[in-house]
């Protein structure tokens, strides 16, 4: 009889307890910028990092996704009202409502991917993606037949601009090196301008610009524009010719039909990061600051050569060695413009 009003108790106990252990479950919650969560880049990537995190440590995860500008604000708003634990905003086009949402609600946890806000209650996430990109630069001007390869970007803004960046200079690298003439359409390192859609959701911007390059001779191009990107490979794959490097993840898991065209990818490991951010929030470590994904760091990296990679020479891959190296030492010098 002892043994079974201590058992009852314990159910007492736990039936009391449930009510309260659901509440301590954390809530994150991403705002998208226009391109989607789904768009096969930052925003997906991001949102893979709180499934991650869903999976390991069970948290709740909720997303809201901008269709226009006017939705940032609207969103971040909507999720300070359901009191979320954490609010991710994904993209430097949230910079403001971020800013301002963090202001206005200083009891509020906040980390907005690819930009820098400075406030106390927010955790930035920034990539130094032109050192990727630049052995990305490296690589293509290494493989092309043409002499003539190519980026563009879907706005000409810092967090799309530093991969074009690190891609012209890693192809200026590698004619300095070995005495060639590989030409960047898309992209001038001197004037810092370029060839950008002004959008990241027209695939067919994305295509018609792929086509002009491809018609001046680029048979590799880096199309830095989410979703966008796609307008590229149906051009590549219309032509039958050339190859196209992704961006922020690995393409040749995102883009499983196209694989027999993606050399590689410039991959930004927001997944990576915005696992340590959440869980600071789960340990009570959160504090606002900033995180920098470096190749050191290996937050940001070049994906493997897939079907490529017994095409690629090992003398390239050799030289790709060495570059990180010299990138992470310091020994090779990016444009400290876009030092994070």
């Amino acid at each position: 009889m002892k043994k079974i009003s201590i058992i009852l108790a314990l159910i007492a106990i736990l039936v009391f307890c449930l009510p309260a252990l659901a509440d301590d479950v954390i809530k994150v919650c991403e705002v998208t910028d226009t391109g989607g969560v789904d768009d096969k880049s930052f925003n997906e990537t991001a949102w893979n990092g709180i499934l991650q995190a869903k999976e390991k440590y069970g948290i709740e995860a909720v997303v809201l996704e901008s269709q226009s500008d006017a939705d940032y604000a609207v969103n971040i708003d909507q999720f300070i009202e359901d009191e979320c634990d954490l609010i991710i905003t994904v993209g430097y086009m949230l910079n403001e409502a971020t800013a301002a949402a963090a202001d206005n609600n200083p009891d509020f946890k906040f980390s907005i991917i690819d930009d820098s806000v400075g406030k106390p209650n927010v955790v930035d996430q920034v990539f130094q993606t032109d050192e990727a990109a630049f052995l990305a630069g490296y690589v293509a001007a290494g493989m092309t037949k043409t002499g003539i390869i190519g980026t563009f970007g879907g706005m000409c803004i810092p967090t799309v601009t530093i991969f074009m960046d690190g891609f012209t200079r890693g192809a200026e690298y590698y004619n300095q090196i070995h005495g060639t003439k590989v030409e960047v359409l898309g992209w001038n390192t001197e004037t810092r301008e370029g060839t950008c859609v002004d959008t990241f959701d027209d695939l067919d911007k994305g295509k018609q610009v792929s086509i002009t390059m491809m018609d001046q001779g680029a048979d590799i191009i880096m199309p830095v524009a989410g979703p966008v990107g796609g307008g590229t490979i149906a051009a590549i794959e219309d032509r039958k010719m050339g190859m196209v490097i992704g961006v922020d993840s690995d393409w040749y898991l995102k883009y499983t039909d196209n694989g027999d065209i993606i050399l590689t990818s410039v991959m930004k490991k927001m997944d990576v990061t915005t696992m340590q951010v959440i869980e600071s929030v789960i340990d009570g470590t959160f504090k606002g600051g900033k995180i920098v994904g470096t190749l050191e760091n290996k937050s940001v990296d070049l994906a493997p050569f897939h079907d490529f990679e017994d095409k690629v020479p090992a003398d390239l891959v050799k030289e790709l060695d060495d570059i990180r190296a010299k990138i992470i030492s310091g020994e090779i010098e990016l444009n400290p413009v876009y030092a994070q």
